[in-house]
């Protein structure tokens, strides 16, 4: 069986790829536990070393691959650079921070020594998504195998090739066969995966369906998991902000990587003194965006990804129309593949789909408020907990917002980015669990007690 990578603006195949069979992935399993166990020997010096290494391959390689993300998912060409330059980045933070934020931990209890140590557990399962091809991955895999543990990488079908060439990266870097493996391979193996005795763990960044089902699964099989799964993060502005600073930053939040992000602001909360301000600006601003072939440089708007998620978008604006909303923007770019422009929702309700489920596209419904506490409240009005963003001059204002937001990170005056010196993760239906900084680096280890007394002597 074979699956095809489609281009989502020119809807023309890039490529053709046979899917493993359960033979050839059950040999991958065995070789990621053989590396593991040569792996987890080798000293940390080793590989900080290494992921210097990958960060140096990673750079090298963006002239050839930032344009392959782009073809097989739709991210504007310059995203896609930028994508590749923060994962470079990435693994030079981790190198550089990786004596400190495993050092042991000495106790005090009752004993004569007591400290905490931090051994890996195994092979570690990756399943991926399309939106950020290589970064996805990156933010798993570096901490990962820094703790000494393997990694498999199950991507998403839409981009096998990045997945395949992110592989071979790995070994340009250096590290050893068998350390970072890609597998091709439809969803029902992962339930064969997570059923060996050799994986520990499993890594998923999906839909909150999809990490429902991956936790039933890892559950089964008592494995380790950490889900980064949807979001609806709120976009709050207050009345005392610099509007032209606000505006910049609403369209960069919502259109990022053509609005096809987990963090993406997906509701704005306006107060009504500068709702009027804000809605016209924000689609003044939209209406200047580019929209087309994403591999061109000036262009800031490319396709969905597919026509699955293409459809789903149409679903929710239709749906928003029928209930009453108005809608500001074409909701579609006729001739150029799966593209949906920037539209604006005004007049939402919390029964639209708009509102109450993620919205994976350019999409921005605004809704007001008159008082901090029914800012709060509608901001926290939705079973997704990913992150969100207040914007403020008064900055007490704005951390009393932050602490008060139901979700995993919060920005204030800044929108909602990943960073691999901050935790990242959410709560309620958006994910179990952390990743980046030292938090995400603890999650795929065994955090081990060693306790010693003396003994008596005869």
């Amino acid at each position: 069986m074979s699956i095809k990578s489609i281009n989502p603006f020119t809807l023309e195949v890039v490529d053709e790829y046979n899917l493993q069979s359960e033979e050839e992935i059950q040999q991958v399993i065995e070789t990621s536990h053989n590396s593991y166990l040569l792996w987890r020997e080798t000293s940390l010096e080793e590989r900080k070393g290494l992921l210097l290494n990958l960060a140096s391959e990673l750079r090298k390689a963006i002239p050839t691959l930032a344009p392959l993300m782009t073809k097989e998912m739709g991210k504007p060409i310059k995203q896609s650079r930028a994508e590749l330059e923060k994962c470079a980045w990435t693994a030079e933070i981790y190198s550089e921070n990786a004596d400190k934020w495993l050092q042991e931990e000495i106790l005090n209890a009752d004993g004569l020594e007591h400290k905490v140590i931090f051994q890996p557990l195994g092979v570690i399962l990756s399943v991926m998504p399309w939106n950020f091809p290589i970064w996805q991955l990156i933010r798993f895999a570096v901490p990962t195998l820094l703790v000494g543990n393997t990694a498999i990488l199950k991507h998403s079908n839409l981009v096998p090739g990045s997945a395949l060439e992110i592989e071979r990266i790995f070994k340009r870097a250096g590290f050893p066969k068998g350390v970072f493996s890609t597998i091709i391979a439809s969803h029902k193996s992962v339930e064969m995966i997570l059923s060996s005795r050799y994986v520990q763990g499993v890594s998923l960044t999906g839909s909150t369906e999809a990490g429902a089902r991956i936790a039933e699964i890892a559950g089964r099989n008592l494995k380790r998991v950490v889900l980064e799964l949807g979001g609806s993060d709120p976009f709050i502005v207050c009345e005392d902000v610099n509007m032209d600073f606000v505006i910049r930053n609403a369209v960069i939040g919502r259109t990022q990587n053509n609005g096809q992000s987990c963090i993406a602001a997906k509701r704005f909360i306006v107060h009504e003194k500068v709702a009027n301000e804000f809605t016209e600006r924000l689609a003044e601003a939209f209406a200047k965006l580019k929209v087309g072939d994403p591999l061109e440089e000036d262009v800031d708007i490319g396709p969905l990804s597919n026509k699955q998620g293409y459809e789903e978008v149409r679903v929710q604006l239709e749906d928003a129309k029928k209930k009453g909303a108005k809608i500001i923007g074409a909701n579609n770019h006729e001739g150029n593949g799966y593209t949906v422009t920037p539209t604006l929702v005004l007049n939402p309700t919390a029964d639209m789909k708009v509102v109450r489920e993620e919205v994976f596209g350019p999409v921005a419904p605004i809704l007001t408020f008159r008082t901090d506490d029914e800012a709060i409240k509608i901001a926290n009005d939705t079973e997704f907990g990913l992150g969100g963003s207040v914007w403020t001059k008064n900055l007490e204002r704005g951390k009393r917002f932050a602490e008060k937001i139901e979700c995993g990170t919060v920005f204030v005056n800044s929108i909602v980015k990943s960073d691999p010196r901050v935790p990242f993760g959410g709560v309620k239906m958006s994910g179990i669990g952390r990743e980046l900084s030292h938090y995400g680096l603890k999650e795929f280890v065994n955090i081990k007690a060693v306790n010693v007394y003396t003994h008596p002597e005869s």
